[in-house]
């Protein structure tokens, strides 16, 4: 740091620095002025796609009520139904840079904290610390799953029911961000994060004991398979998703997820029957639960847990099994082209104005 001699260069270096300092307070005043039109401009976005939407339920509804005199009525008809389709798709895709109001879970948990990324670049990489927490934690726990195997020690057992506590906790919350962020993520698979939380706290207060004992091995041994599962599952499909993102096929924000979706067909059947394995072992779970509820010392948690498990069971099951008639009934259908205003001749156009639709 340079030391300044005497007193006629801390002024001349102070009235440098002042110069500076209205520099920046002018650079701040620009600053502001853009946020407040940044704010009027997201706005705005959020309107006109409300309206649009509206407008398009309309135009919807009176399509449905439409009856077709003639094969060029159809045909008008098909492609006015595929450009609301598109509409739809187009809004969602504007929708993804602007705002949006967090959830009543993360209301909950963080307040009114605003948690938009509106950088893509800063939303990529919270995405991808993301999935890094996620292998990184899925590790630990296999880790700790063999010490366990190992050896018998209840501070162990605490200390992993802890981590799968913390580690489905942390998992909620940054995945409803990212879907505030405009993830894809929804449905059955956030909800057993939900669930697995549950699982977890109510192994850690199950105390010791002979009923504890007995299921303990099995846990473990259950734990150590969904761990190597769900690495396989995160490496194959990260690959699998960076792939079809390049084709432009996924999403940007789409994240590896422990079940199986529509786009694993390409190049990921393979993991299949060892999902089905693993739901398998749920379902046993279940029933070992169900079995030591009737012994001797069995504690409220032991039905509990077989109830959560078969949940899980269930959920799981048919959740990746609709996957597959959706594949087959996709397969089957052909694709037509999506038909724009331009693609309809003049004088279906002028045919189609004369319509009474409520709009």
């Amino acid at each position: 740091m340079e030391i300044f001699g005497n007193i006629e260069s801390c002024v001349k270096e102070w009235t440098d620095l002042t110069l500076d300092y209205k520099q920046l307070e002018s650079t701040h005043k620009v600053y502001q002025e853009k946020l407040q039109e940044l704010s009027k401009f997201q706005s705005d976005c959020i309107s006109q796609i409300r309206h649009q939407r509206y407008r398009l339920g309309l135009i919807a509804k009176a399509l449905k009520r439409q009856k077709p005199d003639d094969e060029d009525d159809e045909e008008r008809l098909e492609c006015l139904s595929k450009d609301v389709e598109k509409r739809k798709f187009q809004l969602n895709e504007i929708e993804d840079d602007l705002p949006r109001e967090s959830g009543l879970y993360l209301k909950i948990i963080l307040g009114t904290v605003n948690v938009n990324i509106l950088d893509k670049a800063a939303r990529f990489k919270y995405k991808d610390e993301y999935e890094k927490f996620k292998l990184v934690l899925n590790l630990i726990a296999l880790v700790l799953s063999v010490i366990n195997l190992i050896t018998n020690q209840r501070v162990f057992d605490l200390l992993f029911m802890f981590l799968t506590v913390w580690y489905y906790c942390t998992l909620t919350i940054r995945e409803s961000i990212l879907k505030v962020n405009g993830s894809k993520i929804k449905g059955w698979w956030r909800l057993h994060h939900f669930i697995s939380t549950v699982v977890g706290g109510v192994m850690l207060t199950w105390p010791d004991g002979t009923p504890y004992q007995g299921f303990r091995q099995q846990l473990m041994w259950f734990h150590v398979y969904i761990s190597c599962l769900q690495y396989l599952q995160f490496r194959y499909q990260q690959g699998c998703l960076y792939r079809l993102k390049a084709l432009g096929d996924r999403h940007n924000m789409d994240i590896t997820i422990e079940g199986f979706h529509s786009w694993m067909w390409r190049g990921l059947t393979f993991l299949l029957p060892f999902l089905y394995i693993g739901y398998g072992f749920q379902c046993y779970n279940s029933y070992k639960l169900y079995k030591l509820s009737f012994v001797e010392g069995a504690t409220w948690q032991i039905p509990a847990l077989s109830l959560l498990f078969l949940t899980l069971f269930l959920g799981n099951t048919i959740t990746t099994s609709l996957v597959i008639p959706q594949k087959n009934q996709r397969s089957s259908q052909v694709k037509i082209p999506l038909c724009t205003s331009e693609q309809i001749p003049l004088e279906s156009q002028q045919k189609t104005s004369k319509k009474d639709y409520p709009f």
